[in-house]
């Protein structure tokens, strides 16, 4: 089963919801729509659904023309942000519900339901009902509903947003090992890079309704089509620095001078502009070529065992994502080291020119 979106749009009264998007899912593959609030994804998802049609374009599903066949034509199942569950049944009715919708016979019901139960480590809970389960549990119920249907198409709309930071670590983990072994489509939303590098599979990058790029998600991560694809696919965003390339030099910002070094000896003089993500920024040189820069501190925020640095000079600002606990003062003076190797270049119009060899780790 394959899934093809082509040259999508959807318009809702004078307002344009997605334009122009060309999608093509592989039968099997796992698939993260990756873009901030109003993006986008939602409105895919329930376009591949067909709970809603596009106002222009295609969507075929195994090669057969789908865009104005109904959500119930389609075998396609969906989990939400919220556990939508049936309060009034128990998990084991609510897991066999879209079953007894399809008629199908008692004996296979009940050998699925406890098969997929099993599967999400739901089976001690069949006889419960949702409001006596965690809230792990009560999302456990509602992906069992979804994949109980043996689906061509499951739809994840920001599945773990409302469970807990070691709960939403456990179901990427299985959630990975759970669809290596299945054939249908996964689609998966999120607003965070993290989670989108953590499931792996495809990413497709999205934009206020368009669609910036699709590919292996380490790809896309690594190689950013353009600056636009590489600010969404980074968190925090990705330190972007206007900068002029002349002889032998590159200028920041008119004034912060360095040696033209081996990783921008190519690019021909002219204006551009730098990327180097938060996370490459460090406290100490981690190679000859880096860049030393005196920067003063704005706000230090710790987020557990992480660190995110906001630092500014005369004439740019920077966010810094460090591992560990560090404290700052406000205005103290720091110095910053950035890596050459590890830095991205892209042309007035934004789209990318020098993608750094160096492409190990996050």
């Amino acid at each position: 089963m394959s899934l093809i979106l082509e040259n999508i749009d959807l318009e809702v009264g004078r307002e344009t919801h997605v334009e122009g998007v060309d999608l093509e899912l592989a039968p099997g593959s796992f698939n993260v729509l990756l873009g901030r609030t109003l993006s986008g994804k939602t409105t895919l998802m329930r376009l591949m659904a067909g709970l809603d049609v596009p106002t222009r374009g295609r969507i075929l599903m195994d090669g057969r023309d789908v865009t104005g066949v109904s959500v119930r034509r389609r075998n396609i199942s969906m989990v939400y942000q919220q556990f939508i569950n049936y309060p009034g049944l128990s998990v084991y009715e609510n897991i066999a519900s879209p079953l007894r919708l399809a008629n199908v016979q008692s004996h296979e019901i009940d050998r699925r339901v406890r098969e997929t139960a099993e599967m999400l480590h739901i089976e001690h809970l069949l006889d419960r009902y949702p409001l006596e389960l965690s809230g792990g549990q009560q999302q456990r119920t509602a992906m069992g509903r979804a994949l109980v249907k043996d689906a061509d198409v499951i739809l994840f709309d920001e599945p773990l947003v409302n469970l807990d930071y070691k709960l939403r670590e456990e179901f990427r983990e299985e959630l990975r090992a759970l669809f290596s072994e299945r054939h249908c489509i996964a689609v998966y939303a999120t607003t965070e890079p993290a989670e989108a590098l953590a499931l792996g599979g495809n990413t497709a990058v999205l934009h206020e309704g368009r669609l910036l790029q699709y590919g292996r998600t380490e790809d896309v991560y690594h190689r950013p089509r353009d600056i636009r694809s590489a600010e969404m696919f980074s968190e925090p965003p990705m330190n972007v620095i206007d900068g002029i390339v002349s002889g032998s030099e590159v200028t920041f910002d008119h004034h912060l001078h360095f040696p033209l070094d081996d990783a921008f000896r190519n690019l021909p003089p002219g204006d551009y502009r730098f990327g180097v993500r938060a996370s490459h920024i460090s406290l100490t040189p981690q190679a000859e070529s880096d860049i030393r820069l005196e920067m003063t501190v704005d706000l230090a925020e710790i987020s557990g065992s992480e660190t995110f640095l906001h630092a500014h000079n005369d004439w740019f600002e920077v966010t810094v994502h460090l591992a560990g606990v560090h404290e700052f003062s406000v205005d103290e003076a720091v110095s910053l080291y950035f890596p050459t190797h590890r830095m991205y270049a892209f042309d007035r119009q934004g789209g990318v020119v020098h993608i750094p060899t160096h492409l190990g780790g996050v």
